[in-house]
Protein backbone atom coordinates (compact mmCIF):
# COMPACT_ATOMS: atom_id res chain seq x y z
CA UNK A 1 0.00 0.00 0.00
CA UNK A 2 2.06 2.85 -1.18
CA UNK A 3 1.60 6.20 0.65
CA UNK A 4 2.49 8.70 -1.65
CA UNK A 5 3.10 12.27 0.04
CA UNK A 6 3.05 15.64 -2.03
CA UNK A 7 4.40 18.89 -0.01
CA UNK A 8 4.04 21.68 -2.01
CA UNK A 9 4.74 25.84 -1.06
CA UNK A 10 1.19 26.88 -2.65
CA UNK A 11 -2.50 27.39 -1.60
CA UNK A 12 -4.70 24.91 -3.75
CA UNK A 13 -7.89 24.42 -4.52
CA UNK A 14 -9.67 20.77 -3.48
CA UNK A 15 -10.90 20.34 -7.22
CA UNK A 16 -7.27 20.48 -8.32
CA UNK A 17 -6.16 18.34 -5.32
CA UNK A 18 -9.00 15.93 -6.54
CA UNK A 19 -7.77 15.72 -9.79
CA UNK A 20 -4.10 15.74 -9.19
CA UNK A 21 -4.80 12.99 -6.55
CA UNK A 22 -6.39 10.66 -9.52
CA UNK A 23 -3.60 10.91 -12.03
CA UNK A 24 -1.26 10.33 -9.16
CA UNK A 25 -2.87 6.90 -8.73
CA UNK A 26 -3.42 6.33 -12.30
CA UNK A 27 0.23 6.93 -12.96
CA UNK A 28 1.54 4.79 -10.14
CA UNK A 29 -1.01 1.94 -11.39
CA UNK A 30 0.47 2.40 -14.73
CA UNK A 31 4.10 2.38 -13.68
CA UNK A 32 4.11 0.58 -10.59
CA UNK A 33 2.34 -2.59 -12.52
CA UNK A 34 -0.69 -2.31 -10.15
CA UNK A 35 -4.08 -1.95 -8.67
CA UNK A 36 -5.33 1.47 -7.72
CA UNK A 37 -7.59 1.02 -4.51
CA UNK A 38 -4.46 0.50 -1.86
CA UNK A 39 -2.79 3.59 -3.30
CA UNK A 40 -2.53 6.35 -0.28
CA UNK A 41 -2.04 9.82 -1.29
CA UNK A 42 -1.17 13.16 1.14
CA UNK A 43 -1.34 16.60 -0.11
CA UNK A 44 0.17 18.82 2.44
CA UNK A 45 0.23 22.59 1.51
CA UNK A 46 2.91 24.86 2.83
CA UNK A 47 3.34 28.91 3.26
CA UNK A 48 6.24 29.66 0.46
CA UNK A 49 9.27 29.96 2.92
CA UNK A 50 7.95 26.46 4.71
CA UNK A 51 9.37 24.40 2.14
CA UNK A 52 13.19 24.66 1.40
CA UNK A 53 15.64 22.83 -0.79
CA UNK A 54 18.88 24.72 -0.75
CA UNK A 55 19.39 24.89 -4.87
CA UNK A 56 16.33 27.03 -5.31
CA UNK A 57 17.04 30.42 -4.43
CA UNK A 58 13.35 31.51 -5.44
CA UNK A 59 10.53 29.82 -3.53
CA UNK A 60 7.79 31.96 -4.67
CA UNK A 61 8.25 30.30 -8.22
CA UNK A 62 6.91 26.74 -5.92
CA UNK A 63 8.73 24.48 -4.11
CA UNK A 64 7.55 20.34 -4.29
CA UNK A 65 9.01 17.76 -2.05
CA UNK A 66 7.74 14.20 -2.44
CA UNK A 67 8.57 11.17 -0.14
CA UNK A 68 6.87 7.95 -1.65
CA UNK A 69 6.81 4.66 0.61
CA UNK A 70 6.77 1.95 -1.82
CA UNK A 71 7.26 -2.11 -1.53
CA UNK A 72 10.14 -3.34 -2.50
CA UNK A 73 10.56 -4.94 -5.76
CA UNK A 74 10.27 -2.49 -8.54
CA UNK A 75 13.15 -2.00 -11.36
CA UNK A 76 15.71 1.35 -11.32
CA UNK A 77 13.55 1.96 -14.46
CA UNK A 78 10.16 1.57 -13.05
CA UNK A 79 11.18 4.36 -10.03
CA UNK A 80 13.23 6.51 -12.08
CA UNK A 81 9.99 6.78 -14.67
CA UNK A 82 7.57 7.17 -11.81
CA UNK A 83 9.86 10.30 -10.07
CA UNK A 84 9.99 11.76 -13.70
CA UNK A 85 6.06 11.02 -13.87
CA UNK A 86 5.39 12.68 -10.72
CA UNK A 87 7.52 15.71 -11.39
CA UNK A 88 5.49 16.34 -14.95
CA UNK A 89 2.15 16.08 -13.22
CA UNK A 90 3.56 18.41 -10.31
CA UNK A 91 4.92 21.03 -13.15
CA UNK A 92 1.59 20.85 -15.51
CA UNK A 93 -0.59 21.26 -12.22
CA UNK A 94 0.57 23.97 -10.60
CA UNK A 95 3.78 25.12 -12.64
CA UNK A 96 6.31 24.30 -10.25
CA UNK A 97 9.63 24.01 -12.14
CA UNK A 98 11.11 20.81 -11.89
CA UNK A 99 14.38 22.09 -10.24
CA UNK A 100 12.82 23.10 -7.68
CA UNK A 101 11.36 19.80 -6.59
CA UNK A 102 12.98 16.61 -4.75
CA UNK A 103 11.51 13.04 -4.74
CA UNK A 104 12.37 10.08 -2.08
CA UNK A 105 12.08 6.48 -2.53
CA UNK A 106 11.49 4.39 0.41
CA UNK A 107 10.82 0.83 -0.35
CA UNK A 108 9.69 -1.43 2.17
CA UNK A 109 8.63 -5.49 2.90
CA UNK A 110 4.71 -5.90 1.55
CA UNK A 111 4.20 -7.01 4.95
CA UNK A 112 5.20 -3.28 6.53
CA UNK A 113 1.65 -2.14 4.75
CA UNK A 114 -1.63 -3.28 6.49
CA UNK A 115 -4.91 -2.64 6.01
CA UNK A 116 -7.90 -4.01 8.47
CA UNK A 117 -8.35 -6.94 6.64
CA UNK A 118 -4.91 -7.90 5.79
CA UNK A 119 -1.41 -7.02 5.39
CA UNK A 120 0.36 -7.04 1.87
CA UNK A 121 2.38 -9.64 -0.11
CA UNK A 122 5.72 -8.76 -1.83
CA UNK A 123 4.90 -7.09 -5.09
CA UNK A 124 4.32 -9.65 -8.58
CA UNK A 125 4.17 -8.09 -11.64
CA UNK A 126 0.76 -7.45 -12.61
CA UNK A 127 -0.88 -7.88 -9.46
CA UNK A 128 -3.69 -6.34 -7.96
CA UNK A 129 -2.68 -6.65 -4.14
CA UNK A 130 -6.42 -6.37 -2.48
CA UNK A 131 -7.99 -9.29 -5.16
CA UNK A 132 -7.52 -12.51 -4.03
Amino acid sequence: MPHLQFEINQSLTDADKMDFSEQVRQLFSEIMDTGTDHISISIREFGTHNLSIGRVKEPEKGIAVVNADIREGRTMKQRRTLTLGFMDLLQRTWDIPKEHMYVTLTEHKGEDFHLVERYLSGWQEGEDPLVD
